[in-house]
Formats: C-alpha cells, structure tokens, sequence
C-alpha cells in the first residue's frame, strides 16, 4: 500500500526518479533540461551507489516512450544516459553499462532507420570511453550481428540506406576499439566473429555510392584499416580468411581490380613482421584452386604480384623457397592443363591455350616481384632454385610435365628461363663470382646449344642481363659499326679483382658456348643481336688487354666458321656471323686498343660498305635484309686479317698477348654438347658407355703418347657418320631392350673399362727394350708392391 501510495504522490517518490523525471520537457522540441541534468549529475556522483537505479529507471522511461512512439522523450533518455557515462566513468560505469546496452539492444531491434543511427552514434561514444575498471560479463556479440547486417542494408531511399551503412560501419569500428584491447572482453577475433564482421566491410568498400550523403566505401576503409592494424599475429588468418571466401563466393577474383585494391589495403594496414603470413595464406588459397579456371588462377597470382611489391619493405621471411615453389608447381599444372585441354582430371572443365598462357605470363610476373623485394644474396640462391627445376629431358624427366612428355617439358624450360629472365633483369651484384657461380653458369651455358631457338635467345639475354651491371645493353640494342660511344657507361678504373678471377675462370666456357651459338642453323636475326650484345657487355663489363685478345681471337674463329664449307649454314646465317664480327670488332677497336687497329677494322668495315653490305650489321639487322643469291663469297680485301690485327697491337701493352693470335681458336666438342640435346634416357646412357668392345688397343711397345691414350681409353673411330649411326643403335637398344639386358650390357661394358686400363697400366710399367736384344725380367708394378707397415705413411 504505501508503495502504491508512494507512485501516486511524486513528492513521496525517491528522490533519484524525482531528479530523473526533472531532466525531460513538457516540448520534447525544447531538448534536455541542462540545469536539472547538472542536479542529477551531481547527485549521481555524490552517490555512486544510485547509479544502477536511475540507470535501470532512465531505460524504463526510455522504453515507455518508446511505446508510445514520443521518439523525442527516447532522444532525450539517451542522452541522459550518456551524459551519466561521461560523468560517472572513472569509478562505477558498470553500475550504468548493462541498462545503457540493453537500451541500444531495444533500439537497434526496433524497425526505424533513424533510430538506429541514434542507437549506433551513442554506442559509438560508449566505445571511445576508456574505462579503468575491469568488466567479466559483458557480451557484443549482439551488437557484431546487428552492426553487420546494417551493413549490408538494402533500404528503398539510397540516402537512407547510406546513413544505416555506414551506421553499421562506425557501430563495428566501435565494437573493436571498445574489444580489441581488452583481453577479458569477448575475442572479436573468433572465426564466428570475422566471418560477420569482414563480408560485411566487404561489401561496402567494393560498392562505390556516389549519392549526395557521404559514401559507405570511405568509412569502410578507415575502419577496414584499423581492424587489419590491430590483428596480433595469431590473428591474421581468421582476418584474411574470410576475405578469400569472399572474393570466392562472389567471383571477384577474375575483374582482378577489386582483389588487388583488397589486399593492398591489406598489406599496408598489417604490421611489416606479419605480412608475409598474408602471402601464405594467398599461396595456400593458390594450390587450392589448383583445379579451378585458369582466369581464376590468373587472379590469384595477380594479386600475389602485386603483394610482393608491399612486401619490399617488411620481410618475406620463411616463405621465400615456398612462394618460389609454389608457383613453380602451378607453371607445370598450367602446361598440363593446356596440352590436355582440361583444367581438371575429370575431362569435363575444358581450358584454352590463351587462358593457361595469361596465367603462365601473370606466374612469371610475380616470380620477378618476388625476387625483385629480396636482398641480392637471396636472389642468388632463388636462381640457383629455379635453375634446378628445369627439366632436362633424359636426365631429370620427373620434373617436367608427367603427362606432356617432352613437348610440355619443352615449355616448362621455356618459361623457367623466362622467370630468370625476369630476376636476372633487375639483379645488381658487384662481384659476380657470387652472381654466376659455376654451379649456375655451367648448366645455364648448356642450354644455349638447345635445339630449340627461343631457350638459347632466353639464356642469352639471362647472360647479358647478369654481366652487364652499368645497364649498357639497352643502348646496344642497335648493333652498328657507327656506334656514338658517348652513349655507353664506360668502366674508367680498371677490371677488379674479383672480375679478373671471374673472367680467368669461366671466359674459356663462355667464348666457347658463343662459338658454338653461332653455328647453330635455327639462329636468326635476334640470336645474333643477343650474340653482339653479349660480346659488347663482355668487353664493356670485364675487359683487360688479355680478355681484349682473346676475344679478338674469338671473332677471327668466328669469321673463319662462316666462311667455312664444312658447316651446314645458310646465306642468311653466314652473313649473320659477319655483321656481328664486324659490330663487335667495331665497337672493341674504340675501348682502348691502339689506333692502328681501328684503322684496319675501319677499312675494312669501309670495303664491305661499297662491295659487300651484306657482312654489315646495319645491311642484316633491319626488317628486309639485302642476301646475296647462291653461295656466299666474300673477298679477302672483306675480311679482318690476323697478321694485320697482330701487327696493329705490337707495341702497346697488349703485344704481351698477341702470341695467341697465332693459335686459331677451335673448341673442343664435349659430351656437353651432344647431351644438351638429348630427348630420352637411352641418349644419355648411349653418350656415356658409347665403346666398341671390338676396337680394343693392342699392347704395344712404341712410346706412350697422348693420343696413345686417348685412343686407349676411347677408342670412337675418326669417321663421324659411322659414329652417329653407333649412337642410334645404342639409343633403339635402350629403348626397346628389356631391363635385364640392358643391366647387363652395362656390367659388361663396366669390365670392359677395367680391362682397358689395366692395359694402359702395363704399357706405362712396361720396361724399356734392351739394347742387347733380350728383354728383362719384369719388374713387379709399383701398384701392386706390398710395403711394411712401418714404411706407409
């Protein structure tokens, strides 16, 4: 009873209602009473203890109103709340939080517009509170929900559906400033959570809403952006893992546009130390979709590229082998996939050549940035790793296409030289002793005797791109005997030491693999720029007075093999040969030689100008060049002259070396040369055990040469065609022969072996002939002397 008397007189009424009922107008219009606020204020803070009352009494008002649709009386409620948070926050704020959210929750959960706005703004406030006691119980995740799905509005008026947008955008800004940093709130980073929270973000920065009211997409970026810079590094992945799905489910992948603005806010919010987690989890989302479009792949490895260029500045750190793995791995999937026609092994999801070529041309791409955001020595070792994926036919044919044979292993090779083209471009070394270490350049060389034309030009313009470190080769571009030499970067100081041991080491290897580039008959106009422009970086990058020698020696050689009837070559590859000497020895005569050797060559380029224009580079290299018909005949007058060149150099500094000049220049063709072209393992086994056990050595007492054992131990035969005719019946045999004959055919040739060189053992132990005639008694071998323990040390 005296309750009821109590609510019906208000002077009886607690004075904490009094003070609250005191705060709201008779005009809802007229807004909050500020003076009757301050008393209640004042009285909130002198009684701390009243606060859970009037918080639980201003919600019931609220509520009341709310009822009534008196939409004016809320507004007025929730400010009052807010103002008692504001004031009253230091001591006893969770006396006011539960009734203040479990008003937004009525708000939020009501079907007008603009009282979610109001609902979002005061939430927004509450989060900017930094409070200084601990809260146990309180829960968002309501409110993650709510805020997400005012996200993805969907409203009749574009104004209004903008204002509940980014209402939903700054309530979720406000749920992690208010959460993020707080270990005993709710953890907004649970898959449960980002899987609400970033679709949501999503969606807003992709639609750009070009309306009157402010866009939805700038706030989601800001706030995009704050979620990504507070993710700890346990966290990264539930953040990025719902951006994959999205872009996923809704095929964002393929315009490519959008998938790369994403991850580049990404990877600029990140810290720097957890951005390469971000690359990992797009490499794992890479082999997911191994059997997915190839415009999907494509987009994937786009987004890759365009990440490592970010990553410039943080650190791959341990994914570096598996970036280079992985995408190593999708270039042999995109080959099987376009020789098959089908992108998965069901046979049904047909691909074309021209989507698995983008996508092979976008994996180069990204192989390039990735190596191009790693310190040199890392680059160095990221070549050697992708020289030791290139098949090799015969010899590693499990790396190549399982399914292509050695047309797909054809075009792996292909394009893993055009991927360390794409490193080797941008790879600054002073020393490259580290830059083209035996290990890479020897097999790197073998492949410029391929058959196939375009790997040689690739591993041309790999060599070039490596030695030529001051960036002449783009100058050079234009092969002429009238070159400006005021357009190249000359080396003023003289070849380093480093260079000279690079160059005294591996020149021989080069100059031979250039010469043996020159006589293949599949060369054409680009070949034989690469040629001069490789020469021309030699010269310009390394030369010293002996390198100047011998490479004057090697373009003599080199002018001898085109005019050389025993070779197999062309007009076409004939002239080629010339005009490079011609642009090359041009170029040489004016780096530092005396003037003397300048003036022949430009007689010489002056004879062919009037009489033979052909053997000119500026004849051959243009777009219809002027080939003489029939054979090739060229005048001495037309020719480079070692005896004058010798003559020219004497005197000067490089006289000391000219004796080589005497020495024609003739490589020695190696087992090299012929396994670079070999297509299956029985070339191989062929080139290593091709022996004729009928042709074994006969003892013999004349002197031991050489040739004597050369004969001895290889024992070929002088006559190349028989030779060859050997090799292919080697190369059927194992083919078609069955394994265990084939294990036997090479114990035997193994014994075979030692019985050759037991034999060369007893021609070099033999004793000489007696002057009298009769021959000694033979001595035991040194080999086989049986010596006392004590006397071996």
């Amino acid at each position: 009873v005296c309750s009821g008397v109590c609510g019906c007189c208000w002077a009886l009424r607690p004075r904490y209602k009094r003070l609250v009922d005191n705060i709201f107008p008779e005009d809802p219009e007229d807004g909050l009473v500020k003076a009757n606020m301050e008393k209640l204020t004042f009285f909130a803070l002198s009684a701390p203890g009243k606060l859970d009352r009037i918080a639980a009494y201003l919600s019931e008002r609220l509520t009341r109103e709310l009822n009534r649709h008196r939409y004016g009386y809320v507004c007025i409620a929730l400010e009052a709340m807010e103002q008692l948070l504001l004031a009253c926050h230091c001591q006893s704020i969770n006396l006011l939080v539960e009734s203040f959210l479990s008003t937004l929750r009525l708000l939020l959960e009501a079907d007008k517009p603009h009282l979610h706005v109001l609902a979002t703004s005061s939430f927004v406030k509450f989060a900017n509170i930094e409070e200084d006691t601990p809260s146990y119980h309180r829960s968002y995740d309501f409110f993650v929900s709510r805020f997400s799905e005012m996200c993805h509005s969907e409203h009749d008026d574009p104004d209004i559906r903008n204002k509940i947008r980014v209402s939903g955008i700054r309530g979720l800004q406000g749920v992690f400033r208010k959460t993020v940093d707080d270990e005993l709130q709710v953890n907004i980073w649970e898959p449960r959570h980002m899987d609400q929270i970033v679709p949501a973000l999503l969606v807003n920065l992709q639609r750009h809403m070009h309306t009157s009211s402010e866009s939805p997409a700038e706030h989601t970026e800001v706030c995009f952006r704050e979620l990504l810079g507070r993710a700890a590094y346990g966290h990264i992945t539930n953040a990025i893992r719902p951006v994959l799905m999205h872009l996923d489910s809704h095929g964002l992948w393929e315009g490519r546009s959008f998938a790369v603005r994403c991850f580049q806010i990404i990877m600029f919010s990140v810290q720097s130390q957890h951005s390469h987690l971000v690359i990992q989890q797009l490499l794992g989302h890479l082999d997911a979709n191994s059997r997915s479009p190839a415009s999907v792949r494509a987009g994937i490895v786009e987004v890759l590229s365009e990440t490592a260029v970010i990553e410039a500045t943080g650190s791959v750190g341990p994914t570096v082998l598996e970036v280079f793995n992985t995408l190593l791995r999708q270039l042999r999937q995109s080959v099987d996939y376009q020789l098959t026609g089908y992108y998965d092994n069901t046979g049904e999801n047909r691909t074309s050549s021209a989507e698995e070529k983008t996508l092979q041309d976008a994996v180069i791409k990204t192989i390039g940035s990735f190596a191009n955001t790693l310190p040199v020595y890392q680059r160095s070792e990221v070549m050697l790793f992708i020289m030791g994926k290139i098949p090799v036919p015969g010899i590693y044919p499990a790396l190549g296409s399982p399914n292509a044979g050695f047309e797909g292993s054809t075009m792996i090779q292909v394009m893993l030289l055009k991927s360390l083209l794409q490193v080797s471009e941008r790879y600054d070394s002073t020393n490259l002793l580290t830059a083209l270490p035996s290990s890479f350049l020897e097999p790197l060389l073998s492949f410029t005797l391929m058959e196939d034309p375009q790997i040689r030009l690739l591993v041309l313009s790999i060599l070039t791109s490596l030695i030529d470190r001051r960036h002449n080769a783009a100058r050079l571009s234009a092969a002429s005997v009238t070159f400006d030499m005021s357009l190249l970067e000359l080396k003023q100081d003289r070849c380093s030491r480093q260079d000279s041991l690079f160059i005294r080491k591996h020149a021989q290897h080069l100059y031979r693999h250039v010469y043996l580039a020159c006589r293949e008959e599949s060369s054409g106009r680009s070949h034989y720029q690469s040629l001069f422009t490789l020469l021309a970086v030699v010269s310009l990058e390394l030369a010293n007075e002996e390198v100047v020698v011998d490479l004057i020696r090697l373009v003599l050689a080199l002018q001898e093999l085109a005019l050389s009837n025993q070779e197999c070559l062309s007009v076409f590859n004939r002239c080629g040969v010339h005009a490079v000497c011609a642009a090359f020895l041009s170029l040489l005569s004016r780096l530092g030689p005396p003037p003397p050797l300048h003036r022949h060559v430009a007689q010489v380029i002056e004879r062919r100008q009037t009489d033979a224009p052909h053997l000119l580079p500026e004849d051959f290299f243009c777009d219809k060049p002027r080939l003489p018909e029939g054979e090739l005949k060229v005048d001495e007058s037309c020719l480079f002259d070692q005896s004058e060149i010798c003559e020219a150099l004497t005197g000067s500094s490089y006289s000391t070396y000219t004796e080589h000049l005497n020495t024609p220049y003739t490589p020695q063709l190696t087992d090299e040369d012929r396994l670079s072209k070999r297509k299956s393992i029985g070339d191989v086994i062929s080139l290593q055990m091709d022996m004729d056990p009928h042709c074994c050595p006969k003892p013999q007492t004349e002197q031991i040469t050489f040739e004597t054992l050369k004969n001895t131990i290889e024992d070929r035969g002088s006559v190349e065609e028989e030779e060859r005719r050997k090799r292919m019946q080697v190369v059927e045999k194992f083919q078609t022969a069955p394994f265990e004959e084939i294990a036997a055919h090479c114990g035997s040739r193994a014994s075979l072996l030692q019985s050759k060189l037991d034999q060369v053992f007893d021609l070099i132990t033999r004793p000489p002939p007696s002057p009298s005639g009769l021959s000694l008694p033979r001595s035991t071998p040194l080999y086989e002397m049986k010596f006392p323990d004590l006397c071996v040390y």
